[in-house]
């Protein structure tokens, strides 16, 4: 009988090894939270589709375009379409929107310091150092954000690209800091407030609804999608993935674990 039972159990994982490797796999870059979250969520699902998700983790905006371009992956999650679009602008890459799937509102936050503790756009001072992210597309982001809260005002034809240049009117006379967006939340105790995107602010305990001193509106532009080269977005895989991130599971995860508005399904 033991032997019988040893039998069964070899049997049964050499069947299970051998189906997994019958899985077509799928290697998709993301940022650790909410997008590399999100992704683990839908990898049983995409296995019953006959596909083994793996997921790559990366910790900034540049090398999973870069590993994507250069086939490295076969899609990346991390990204707006005005990034991508900038991106392939200025690498000449050939990255296209496979699917939208959500949006993080970029959105205010005082300083963490006691000593510069801002609790309300009221309270930034005349000449307050703000920091914002320097990459062309999600400066511009936080440029526009400041002129919506009313902080700034920026030159007609700024466009979705603004720098501090084109700034037209600063009643505060509030100087800029420009610094790399994963690193923002690590210096927020050093300004007096910095203008953070969702996926590094949320790792940082940072909830816009709640400690924001002024948040993205939810109809923003900003869609997070799925990346692919050019010429894969109607590729089996690539469109099972999107189908999958696209369901009601996700939605209802999303909804659940961000009732605060920090991360929006866009399906």
């Amino acid at each position: 009988m033991k032997k019988f039972l040893a039998f069964t159990a070899a049997a049964l994982l050499t069947a299970g090894a051998f189906a997994a490797d019958k899985l077509t796999p799928i290697k998709v870059g993301a940022t650790p939270e909410p997008h590399s979250e999100i992704l683990k969520l839908i990898q049983d699902d995409l296995a019953k589709e006959g596909y083994k998700l793996e997921i790559v983790e990366f910790t900034d905006y540049v090398t999973p375009n870069e590993a994507l371009e250069a086939g490295e992956i076969d899609a990346n999650y991390f990204q707006h379409i005005p990034y991508l679009e900038s991106f392939n602008k200025e690498r000449k890459f050939h990255l296209v929107n496979a699917g939208g799937i959500h949006i993080e509102p970029i959105a205010l936050y005082g300083s963490t310091n006691p000593k510069k503790a801002v609790t309300s756009l009221k309270g930034l001072k005349k000449k307050s150092t703000i920091a914002i992210p320097n990459d062309p597309t999600n400066e511009g982001r936080a440029l526009l954000l400041l002129q919506s809260a009313g902080l700034i005002k920026l030159k007609a034809n700024a466009g979705l690209e603004a720098t501090p240049n084109d700034i037209a009117k600063n009643p505060l006379n509030l100087k800029f800091k420009e610094v790399e967006a994963a690193s923002l939340p690590r210096i927020l105790k050093d300004v007096d407030a910095a203008v953070i995107n969702g996926n590094y602010a949320i790792p940082a305990g940072l909830k816009a609804s709640k400690d924001g001193l002024f948040v993205e509106n939810a109809d923003s532009p900003y869609v997070n999608v799925i990346a692919v080269k050019s010429g894969r977005e109607n590729d089996p895989a690539i469109q099972a993935l999107v189908k999958a991130l696209q369901s009601d599971k996700v939605k209802e995860w999303v909804a659940k674990k961000y009732p605060n508005g920090e991360v929006v399904t866009v399906f």
